[in-house]
């Protein structure tokens, strides 16, 4: 006998998906940012093996970091869901159970540093002038660990629950002291990569105290907070079992992304310096692109996870529909301008002319990225919020042998080889996305 969930109907407009996209395109946007600022920082002094070990520095911990990612977006889905089902504590389990993992997994890896900075130099193989700046970056980024990840659990939670303005805020402000940090540190105390790691870790620390104290408000004080949560609920068993086969699937899922950029970037550094940073700068660019189609992808993630919640197909069809639209859209407008604008854009972030020059030649291949990973970004989001978190998995590493076979195929042809296995692993994944969602889509909403 199948029991007929509730329906909570509700429609989704253009303007539900910009109320969303807009504030955490905003918010977004500060993040590579950041690294362009960095970049540009620690390049105008006019030392490649400096900004080699900046931009090495920075992957590291993008892939450590990423290791922990489904904190923030499987607590999103979660949360989203919990919202669409009209849950009265507004996803607080899951945010709770998010922020005591965080916390372990954070202590885990300061007491595992020195080992991941062994592998680290083992894997990405720098030269020395690199490998000297990579140590002084990691020891000092690595304090931010338990204030990363908190971040991580806190955005989740205010994404699944559209206050997408909150989380704007508090990346602005954690954005903001690093980006302020980094260029005082330093240009005024002469740190080098010591200063640009050291604002990063300024920006968290703060960011991570304010969302607590958002969080903890949100619910009455500590004292109310806790009152709503018990240990039998936190350890409930299908919950805990569910959350870690997400975060299980969403970790691989990680692990396979940052796969593909670390190998892209260790190709970069065994072709020298001078490639190295070139990609660095031109990445960096593409991560601002990026950034802007996460904030549609948030507002996929939001909605659609707030239609299963709520068991309506008709809000999920169209903010699916509308998401892609607004994808394209944004994509091909954003790609254009950064054609137009990239000489420009090059000579600002670097005054090596060697590397001005290596990136220049390159642009047009990086520019056509933002059409090509457009698909994949928006569908990231609508199965996130839709908890496909197998789907998500599998695709993402059949994506990646794509990406690995392209890329081996094409290594004669040098930097211009790496760029277009680019284009064919995100291509790949927005492909592989598109069939498993179709095939799923009628028992999204099936009787329970």
């Amino acid at each position: 006998m199948s029991i007929q969930r509730p329906q909570y109907p509700f429609d989704v407009r253009h303007a539900d998906v910009w109320k969303i996209a807009l504030p955490a395109s905003v918010a977004f946007i500060t993040e590579p940012l950041v690294g362009i600022v960095d970049i540009a920082v620690i390049g105008r002094l006019g030392d490649a093996g400096l900004l080699g070990g900046l931009v090495l520095g920075a992957l590291v911990f993008d892939v450590l970091f990423s290791l922990a990612y489904f904190l923030r977006i499987g607590t999103a889905g979660l949360v989203a869901q919990a919202v669409g089902a009209r849950d009265p504590s507004d996803g607080l389990l899951h945010v709770s159970r998010a922020l005591v993992l965080g916390f372990g997994i954070s202590l885990l890896m300061i007491v595992l540093a020195q080992p991941i900075l062994w592998g680290s130099e083992a894997l990405l193989a720098p030269e020395p002038g690199v490998a000297s700046a990579l140590s002084a970056y990691f020891f000092v980024r690595i304090a931010s660990a338990p204030f990363s990840l908190i971040n991580y659990a806190l955005l989740g939670w205010f994404y699944g629950r559209a206050a997408a303005r909150t989380g704007m805020m508090l990346q602005i402000m954690l954005h903001g002291i690093n980006i302020l940090a980094s260029v005082a540190l330093v240009y005024g105390l002469g740190w080098g990569v010591a200063g640009a790691a050291a604002g990063t870790v300024l920006g968290q620390i703060v960011a991570a105290l304010a969302g607590l104290f958002i969080l903890v408000r949100h619910y009455g004080g500590a004292r109310a907070m806790l009152a709503r949560l018990s240990l039998a609920d936190m350890l409930d068993a299908t919950a805990v079992r569910r959350m870690f086969g997400l975060s299980r699937d969403l970790m691989i899922r990680s692990i396979a992304l940052m796969s593909a950029y670390a190998w892209f970037a260790a190709q970069g550094s065994r072709m020298g310096e001078v490639p190295l940073a070139a990609n660095a700068v031109l990445l960096n660019l593409l991560m601002v692109v990026g950034f802007f189609l996460d904030g549609i992808a948030q507002a996929a993630e939001q909605l659609t996870g707030k239609a299963i919640g709520a068991n309506w197909r008709p809000a999920f069809d169209k903010a699916y529909g509308l998401s892609m639209i607004w994808g394209l859209i944004i994509a091909s407008s954003l790609g254009l301008v950064w054609y137009l604008t990239g000489p420009w854009l090059i000579g600002f972030m670097t005054t090596n002319e060697a590397v001005r020059a290596h990136a220049l030649d390159y642009l047009p291949l990086a520019a056509l990225c933002a059409l090509t990973f457009m698909p994949a970004v928006v569908y990231d989001g609508i199965l996130i919020g839709t908890t496909q978190n197998v789907l998500m998995r599998n695709g993402m590493l059949i994506s990646l042998l794509i990406f690995a076979v392209a890329a081996l195929s094409l290594q004669p042809l040098g930097n211009a080889g790496l760029w277009l296995a680019l284009h064919c692993w995100f291509l790949g994944r927005g492909m592989i996305y598109w069939l498993g969602l179709e095939r799923r889509r009628p028992h999204l909403f099936a009787q329970a």
